[in-house]
């Protein structure tokens, strides 16, 4: 989720439990407000009905014409002391005029007249027109919380995009920013000082990661020099040993042993070697390079290497496989698919390799599945081969990765196969 969006859904969480309950105490103090009114000008009324009948003067008509009605009677001296002399209610009474019941305000007072007799006062005026107020108050309650909750949210959010901008610039730069090439300078000007520490922090970083860059380019490439050299000396002095006819047969094996042990050395160390200079990005002199005809080219050495297995090639091209790939990286990653298909097959085997616009497979028959997760792991071997460092299928799958191609190991029809697809979405199945 964007930061912008989390921001919007908090405020407008926290906005709209603060306006509401604004909303609901503003309504409950306007309408506090227009009762107090309406229970003052029905108490003046009572007032004065209550002078008039102490006085023993002539009681106005029940119905006068005014709003405010009410009834005049006298009750016992126990429900007098047994309610409250003053009692306000929201009642339906029946209007005799218009014959039907209406909403009213209600006071009830209850007064001690002469000869010691008690009196009740029910007057009442109708609330029609409260009712009006009270709709016309929630209508306009309603608008202005709306109103005034997307008006807040409308600004914060200009205020937040004006004010988040260098961030965003800093993103943008950081999106384009690539390790070991020349890079634009950030141009990030602002005037708050957390952005400013923050551009300052990411160029720094930015420029120890180049420098660490090139310490690891020169370390890998005084490395590939300087073990190579030791180890082919190695190898010469002990082919030089061999050649010595005072050696016992015994001696000659462990010889022939220890030359094999140092050749996977220095297979093994240029893998190594080949796999950190591709997760450096030192490969990134690219063009269009199609598949299929590496392949071509390097087929026939195979073949004619594991000639004695007996292993027959089965091809199926109706397209060539085109990517833009460095021609090195290119030819280590068929290389290994082919070696790893012949390697790993069985003596009289088949080798299947369909080829089309957008898939390159090479299947080979086998015993029984690998296990597709770990396959790709270095020194990962499901079967122990001879001469095999286990980092051929590391190389494959590294090289795909940092060329923004897909390859999927599986085993279907008792063959292992390895597709390379020009997207990350899974292809269906290669091998009819």
């Amino acid at each position: 989720m964007k930061l912008s969006h989390l921001v919007l859904w908090r405020l407008s969480l926290a906005l709209i439990v603060v306006l509401s309950v604004w909303a609901g105490l503003f309504y409950m103090a306007v309408m506090e407000e227009v009762n107090d009114e309406v229970d003052d000008s029905l108490e003046d009324y009572s007032e004065q009905l209550i002078i008039r009948a102490l006085q023993g003067e002539e009681m106005p008509a029940a119905n006068n014409g005014s709003n405010n009605q009410y009834y005049l009677y006298e009750v016992s001296k126990e429900y007098a002391l047994s309610y409250p002399q003053i009692t306000y209610r929201d009642e339906m009474v029946y209007i005799t005029e218009k014959k039907e019941e209406e909403p009213a305000r209600v006071l009830i007072t209850i007064f001690r007249a002469s000869n010691d007799r008690y009196m009740e006062l029910v007057v009442y005026t109708p609330t029609i027109e409260k009712m009006d107020l009270q709709r016309a108050i929630t209508g306009w309650i309603i608008f202005l919380y709306v109103l005034l909750l997307l008006v807040i949210l409308l600004i914060t959010m200009w205020v937040y995009y004006r004010n988040m901008k260098p961030l965003y610039r800093l993103l943008g730069w950081l999106d384009r920013y690539r390790l070991g090439h020349p890079n634009e300078p950030l141009d990030n000007r602002t005037t708050i000082t957390e952005f400013g520490r923050l551009n300052e922090a990411v160029t720094d970083f930015a420029g120890r990661n180049e420098t660490l860059f090139e310490q690891q380019k020169q370390f890998i490439g005084n490395a590939s020099h300087e073990m190579q050299t030791p180890l082919a000396i190695c190898r010469n002095r002990i082919e030089m040993l061999m050649e010595d006819d005072g050696l016992s047969e015994r001696q000659l094996e462990e010889l022939a042993k220890t030359h094999r042990t140092l050749e996977n050395l220095t297979r093994m160390n240029r893998s190594l070697l080949l796999l950190c200079k591709i997760e450096n990005g030192q490969y990134m002199d690219k063009h269009a390079v199609c598949l299929d005809e590496v392949l071509k080219h390097y087929l026939s050495d195979y073949q004619e290497v594991y000639a004695y297995r007996n292993i027959h090639v089965e091809m199926q091209v109706t397209a060539s496989f085109c990517v833009e790939i460095n021609d090195s990286l290119a030819s280590v990653l068929v290389t290994n698919l082919l070696k790893n298909a012949f390697v790993h097959n069985v003596d009289g085997g088949l080798i299947r390799i369909i080829i089309d616009r957008n898939v390159f497979c090479i299947c080979n028959t086998g015993n029984e599945p690998l296990d597709g997760i770990r396959i790709f792991e270095r020194f990962y071997q499901g079967t122990k081969k001879e001469g095999s460092t286990g980092l051929g299928l590391a190389l494959v799958d590294s090289i795909c990765k940092t060329n923004h191609l897909a390859i999927r190991y599986f085993y279907e029809k008792e063959m292992h196969c390895f597709e390379i697809s020009k997207s990350f979405q899974i292809p269906s199945s290669s091998l009819q």
